[in-house]
């Protein structure tokens, strides 16, 4: 079995990461209710009973709702924090009455914005912080002193980014004594720029590729651990409906319901075990808040193990909708 990164560290083992932007209710600032209390501690327990113990937040996820809820769990469960691993991710803005939607790595919003996720959780650290998407006026130094005053303070033990090419991450990483250790990015069965731009080389057919070249290759090489959003690509390939979608799309679905059935598991283990199979290590983060969904996972390292090559180009290929080439 390959290691992953973040097991290479000492950081977490957890194979697959729980993904918190489905608790808390709406994105409104309304009030959370009884059920979104008990929906959020239904998933959770639903995760933690498949092996998952890697848990992802943001700040903006439904307006800081979202760790609110599960900071609630941990207040029932203390003994819970020791056992999980908690990321969080800060640096996106919203829009309010005077300022537009922005991004901001600044020291001065960086740092106040992790004391509000330790206080929103109920914690006193985290254990992985990502900068959410990149900042076009992003300052490495102080990115730097920001990380470096959470790290000394305590507040904060690794660091890492979202949705960061190869050269955003080695111009941050030029400024920083510790190591990037998380890439979390949107790939997918349905989302195949990842693979596009790697098989489309020197071919016309890769120009409109929307993918940075050496992302992979570049996380795989510095050990930074390759996260994927959006894995399960919303249900496409395991029960969503689908009438509207193109044709690719219907015969991906119903070559994943082929492949569940005859290896006695879940469309949901196969569409994350295409991922899994893939050798940057990838970790899939599941965004579903359906304990039953969550559930459906838990055969998913199984399903990467055993899918042969074979097996993983066809799947490819329908998906793509044309041969690779």
């Amino acid at each position: 079995m390959r290691i992953m990164p973040l097991e290479k560290r000492g950081i977490s083992n957890s194979r697959i990461v729980f993904g918190c932007m489905g608790l808390g209710g709406d994105w409104t600032s309304a009030p959370l209710t009884k059920e979104d209390y008990i929906v959020a501690e239904k998933a959770v327990e639903a995760a933690l009973s498949i092996g998952i113990t890697m848990f992802d937040h943001a700040d903006i996820y439904k307006r800081g709702k979202s760790e609110t809820v599960f900071g609630e769990i941990l207040k029932k469960r203390p003994d819970l924090r020791d056992q999980i691993i908690l990321q969080s991710k800060v640096g996106i803005r919203f829009q309010d009455d005077v300022n537009p939607q922005r991004f901001d790595f600044s020291k001065n919003h960086i740092i106040p914005s992790v004391d509000g996720i330790l206080s929103r959780l109920g914690v006193e650290h985290l254990d992985v912080l990502l900068l959410h998407r990149p900042d076009p006026l992003m300052e490495p130094e102080e990115i730097a002193e920001a990380f470096n005053l959470l790290r000394s303070a305590g507040k904060v033990r690794h660091f890492g980014v979202s949705n960061m090419t190869a050269a955003q991450m080695r111009f941050i990483q030029n400024s920083l004594p510790e190591p990037l250790v998380v890439n979390q990015l949107e790939l997918s069965l349905a989302r195949l720029d990842w693979i596009e731009q790697g098989i489309l080389v020197n071919q016309k057919a890769g120009i409109d590729v929307n993918f940075e070249g050496g992302i992979l290759e570049h996380c795989q090489m510095a050990d930074i651990q390759l996260q994927a959003w959006g894995p399960l690509a919303k249900g496409k390939f395991s029960g969503r409906a689908i009438e509207d979608e193109p044709e690719n799309i219907k015969h991906t679905a119903a070559l994943v319901q082929k492949l569940a059935a005859q290896k006695e598991t879940t469309p949901e283990a196969i569409v994350l075990g295409w991922l899994m199979k893939h050798p940057a290590r990838i970790q899939p983060v599941i965004g579903t808040s359906s304990p039953e969904r969550v559930l459906a996972c838990q055969d998913a390292l199984r399903a990467s193990e055993n899918m042969t090559r074979e097996e993983w180009y066809t799947l490819l290929e329908s998906s793509r909708g044309v041969r690779v080439p």
